[in-house]
This record gives structure tokens, sequence and C-alpha cells, in this order.
């Protein structure tokens, strides 16, 4: 999970794990592109909008239920077509697309419970990143060998080449995954407060922005893989918890809660 500047391999072994990232990536780029296809004019007059249900069951034991719409097949069927262009090509705009939709998916669907919760992992991950990274080659080589979706790469080379330049920048998922779920709950608690007001949202989106230069800055300085959250980690924290002291809500901030929140809404529906 980290700046690494080396060649992709094209490995024969590797073809069993692009294909299991064939099946997902399909999947997670159709959760994304479903609301897209929505959204072109005409789509709700040609796709039926009625519900179909696909069950795999033995009995009273129901082992796969799917609920979908021809939204969603159409999706499907773009997102395949797309992952037949990633598996013949393994370019790596198909890697990034795919990576991304993980991503995006990815921080839709995990919930750090609390602003605290979030500064303690992100902390501890802090020094995980940096030991794996600095204090080991496994991190290094999984991320060169490993030829599937699990980082965005960009071509070093890409003002002399292209996009067909060869010489590639990484960044892992969890690089955007981790501090992308922290920043998603900093919306939450923009929410919250009521204010009409995303402060914190933007605060911590551009932290993010902010920590990335600075690690792409470094990787290209001194060529060498870099622990991306040595760098996002103290901005996309420091710099809301910084903004929460000056405002003076750094108690409110900190002792945010999602599950506490969701209870409170709880109750107030019950009461009415």
């Amino acid at each position: 999970s980290s700046g690494i500047n080396a060649e992709l391999p094209l490995r024969p072994g590797n073809l069993v794990v692009a294909s299991y990232f064939f099946l997902v990536g399909s999947l997670a780029l159709t959760a994304i592109l479903r609301p897209v296809v929505g959204m072109i004019p005409g789509s709700s007059l040609l796709l039926e909008n009625e519900l179909y249900h696909l069950k795999f069951n033995k009995g009273a034991n129901v082992y796969l239920e799917c609920k979908f719409d021809m939204l969603h097949v159409v999706s499907m069927a773009l997102s395949a077509a797309f992952g037949v262009w990633y598996l013949m090509k393994k370019h790596w705009l198909a890697n990034n697309i795919f990576g991304l939709a993980f991503s995006v998916n990815g921080i839709e669907m995990i919930s750090l419970g609390s602003v605290k919760n979030g500064c303690i992992l992100l902390s501890l991950l802090f020094f995980y990143d940096i030991f794996w990274v600095f204090g080991t080659e496994v991190m290094v080589e999984v991320a060169k060998n490993l030829d599937a979706p699990i980082k965005v790469v960009f071509p070093m080379d890409f003002i002399e080449k292209g996009i067909f330049g060869g010489n590639f920048a990484m960044l892992g998922l969890g690089d955007i995954v981790l501090p992308g779920v922290f920043i998603a709950l900093l919306l939450r608690y923009d929410v919250s407060k009521g204010e009409n007001s995303n402060l914190y949202f933007y605060a911590g989106f551009a932290a993010y922005i902010l920590g990335l230069a600075i690690t792409i800055g470094i990787l290209t300085i001194f060529n060498a893989a870099q622990p991306a959250l040595l760098y996002l980690v103290p901005t996309c924290v420091g710099i809301p918890l910084l903004i929460s002291l000056i405002k003076g809500e750094f108690n409110s901030l900190i002792a945010y809660n999602e599950e506490t929140k969701e209870e409170e809404k709880a109750d107030e529906k019950k009461e009415e």
C-alpha cells in the first residue's frame, strides 16, 4: 500500500487471479454504472423498472438471492465487456477503473463507527505501512508481481509515451479506501450538525490531495518506494482536527459516533 516505481510484469500464473478480479470487478463496476445508466435520457422508457428475483435454494435453505432490474442487466453487460478488455489487454487504464470501482464500493460499505476509532485505526496503519515498506521487501514485491487491480497505477513516462508508458508509479487501494472511509465519516459529521456546511469533508478531501501530492513529490525525488500513509495520515487526520481546535469543536468531533446517532433517530421514530 505504497507509492512504488516499477514495471508491471505479465505473468502466466496471474491468469487465475485476473479471472477472479474480472468477475468481482464487473460486479463492482455494475454497482457504479447502474445509477449512471439510469440518468441516460429515455432509459426509463426503454428499460423495464420491474424487479426480478433470482434465488438458489434447497428446501428451506436459501444459499443465494439476488434482486435486479433491467438497468442492472445493461450495466452488467457493459461492465463485462469492459472486463474482457481488462483480461485481454491488461491495460493500466482498465486496471485503474476496476481499482477505483473497488475503492468506491469499499468506502460506501465500510464504516468506522466513530471519529475516535478512525483516528486510532489510521494512526496504527501509519506505523504499519512504514514498517512493511521500509522494514521489509514484502509489500513492494507483492505490489510489483501481483498483476491485479489492487492498486492504481500511472506511467511516470506519460509525457514521453502517453498512455503507452511502461514505467509505473503505484498507489495501493488501501491508501485510497482507508483515508476515504475517514473522510466519508467527516461528511456524516458535517451533516449531523445540521449547519448546511461540509467544512470538515472539504478539509479532509483537500488534505488527502495534499498528502498525495507530497507522496508523489517524495517518490519522484528519491525514486524509491514510499509508504503513502506516512504522508496521508498526518494530513487527513491532522488538518480536520486542527480546524476543530480552531473552531472549538474538537470534543464534539472526537465524540461523534454513527451508531449513537442511528439509535437516536430510531428512538425519535418510535416516539412519533
